[in-house]
Formats: C-alpha cells, structure tokens, sequence
C-alpha cells in the first residue's frame, strides 16, 4: 500500500488569505511552512490513484507529485476517483476543479452524496462539463477500491454527525467517516480519519489494529479557537477532538503500536511551526506531525 500526503492544512489551508495570525504570516515568511488542505492519494494494485478529498487545492496537488502527472496519452491521467470522507466545502470544491475530466468516479457515504446533489446542486453544476458516477462507500463489512479487483478494499467508519453549515438542517446521519484502507496481499491496513469529533469504539478497535494512523490534528488543545479569537465555541464544540488534554488523541495514540501522524492542522495551531516545543512533546510519545508530501508505504 502507497500512500501519498497531498496536504494537511485544516480549512484555509496555511496561510489563510485573511488571516494574519504568527502561523499564516510565518509561512508567508517561510514558503517551507506552507501548508495545502488536507487530502491524501491511494495507490491500487494496477498503478492508479485515488485522493482522498477533493480539496480546493487540488490543481497543485496533483502537479506537486509525478506519480499523479497525465500521460502518456495526451488526456490520459491515472486519477481513477475520489473518496469522500465527509461534505465540507474545503473537502470537495476541488470536485469542480475537475471538470475537465472525461468522468468523475465519487465514493462517499449517501448523505454526503444528497448534500452535494441536492444543497449544492453539484449535479446540475457539472452535468455540461463532465459526466458523475457516485459509488457508496460501505460502512460495515470492506469492499474493494477497484471495483472487480482482489487489492486494496475501503470502509468508512462513522466518527460524527457534524454536518456542513450548508446542511445544517439536514436529518442526523453519519456526515463525517475515517476511512479504513485495507491490503489483503500483505495485511496492511491504514486509517484516515481527517476530521475527527469523537472516538467511538468502531474507530478504537479499527485504530488497534492499523499499521498507520492518521488523524485530526485541527486544535492542540480545547480552548484554542477561543483563546486565538477565531471563534466562541471550543475545539469539540467545533466538531473537532483536540491533541492535548484530558479527551486528547495524543494519549489515546501513544498506547497504539500503528505509526501515528496528525494531519489537518489549524493556522492557530503551534504545531505549524516546525520549532514549537509542542513537536518535542509529540516525539516523547512517539508521535508525528505528517507534512505535505509525506510518503508513507505499508
């Protein structure tokens, strides 16, 4: 299994175009502390590619690595769909990015599929520019990534009912998943998990057994978004579980034996700089913080 960390900026990516906060104007000093939206790429057994989330930097993404460049047919590309782990915008305005393409293959449970087609009226959007192919991605059981191929098989895993601002209003369901990849050639499995608002026990046992882990790293503890100002509510009343503290991942993730990264980090967050002390408390509990282009192979 190959892994490719396309980013990991939580939304606005960093730096946010508005924000002048000392993470987005210390990468705007120091071009090497950028960071684009979080999205990862997944190899299958026969050479093609699926992205995790179709971020509103995808354009760069994909030009940033070589094993995503088209070729060699002049529109031949080796992007063979998305997989969507929730209905946030920063996660899929990039699907129109893609409008070029001679179809779209999306993965994604049915509510994010009803978010898009009936609140944004994606559908209708990109019905003149490109045909859509919506495929569910299961939540119980495992099936495969390539449709009619032995190789990698995905599942996606509940972790919250936390629906997009667009949907607010929308019935309850399991808006947002950590996605479950799962090799049966060498037993690999590796668990993405974005966005991530609770643990439930599906999630832990699915973490217990992963080779690798990575996951949401937006706050490094609970009060952040208030004490930096961007907002009144805390980083779970965000939807989002903070690194640091007493309902922490940092703990959780230190008794697994999978590889560990955090992934989706806020502008607010000290771990946007690479000299934060915050780095050497993670690396005392064996833990990382993934970069963009990060490699990882299982």
């Amino acid at each position: 299994m190959l892994l490719l960390v396309l980013g990991t900026a939580a939304g606005g990516g960093i730096p946010q175009w508005n924000c002048a906060c000392s993470g987005c104007s210390g990468a705007r000093a120091d071009p090497r502390r950028r960071r684009r939206h979080a999205s990862l790429a997944v190899r299958t057994d026969d050479g093609r590619w699926y992205v995790v989330n179709a971020t509103p930097d995808i354009g760069d993404q994909i030009e940033s690595r070589p094993e995503l460049h088209p070729g060699p047919g002049t529109r031949e590309t080796p992007l063979a769909g998305i997989v969507l782990t929730d209905a946030e915008l920063d996660h899929t305005l990039g699907l129109a990015r893609l409008r070029e393409a001679d179809g779209l293959q999306i993965i994604s449970t049915a509510p994010v599929r009803e978010a898009l087609q009936d609140r944004l009226h994606l559908g209708d959007v990109l019905a003149p520019y490109t045909s859509m192919t919506w495929r569910e991605l299961p939540r119980r059981g495992a099936e495969p990534l390539e449709p009619g191929t032995p190789g990698l098989r995905i599942t996606g895993i509940p972790v919250s009912g936390k629906r997009p601002r667009y949907a607010a209003d929308a019935p309850d369901d399991a808006w947002v998943v950590a996605l479950r990849l799962y090799d049966p050639g060498t037993g690999a499995t590796a668990l993405y998990a974005p966005a991530l608002a609770a643990w439930p026990d599906s999630f832990d046992r699915a973490a217990a057994e992963a080779d690798c882990v990575i996951v949401d790293g937006t706050f490094w503890d609970d009060e952040e978004p208030r004490r930096t100002g961007i907002s009144e509510r805390t980083a779970t009343g965000m939807g989002h579980l903070p690194i640091e503290g007493p309902d922490g991942t940092a703990e959780r993730l230190a008794r697994l034996s999978a590889r560990c990264l955090y992934t989706h980090l806020n502008n607010t967050n000290p771990l946007v700089d690479p000299a934060a002390p915050q780095h050497k408390t993670l690396a005392r509990l064996g833990l990382e913080v993934a970069n963009d282009g990060t490699v990882i192979e299982l």
